[in-house]
């Protein structure tokens, strides 16, 4: 049966797309490589090495303790459940970046919010 023009040219399309990926592949290892190197050669120039990745021996622990009590859940909706759970990832995640990190506790952590957690974030027991 004939091919319309149109069908032949998403056909070629096609074949060129599957002919050129392991070349698109290629450059994509090239260029994180150039960039790994890169990252590299700016460490050995520095001393301090990258500033995101501070040593723990320049944080210094604060006596603050941040609570979060999580016992109302079961009041809550699904969809703020979720946000609950967004808002405690974002906190942990400032808080392991700070230079006074707090002690930061979960209480009355049950019901919806944990199979949440457990559901969408696995790593979450392995925080400290």
């Amino acid at each position: 049966e004939p091919m319309s023009k149109r069908q032949r040219k998403k056909l070629l399309k096609q074949k060129q797309w599957e002919e050129q990926k392991d070349l698109r592949r290629q450059k994509r290892k090239e260029k994180r490589q150039k960039r790994k190197l890169e990252r590299q050669s700016k460490l050995d120039f520095s001393n301090e090495g990258n500033d995101r990745k501070r040593t723990r021996r320049e944080v210094v622990p604060s006596t603050l303790r941040l609570i979060v009590d999580c016992s109302f859940d079961d009041l809550m909706v699904l969809k703020d459940v979720k946000k609950l759970h967004k808002q405690i990832q974002r906190c942990y995640a400032e808080n392991r970046r700070a230079f006074h990190p707090v002690q930061f506790y979960l209480t009355s952590h049950g019901g919806q919010l944990k199979s949440n957690m457990n559901e969408n974030d696995k790593g979450w027991v392995n925080r400290k």
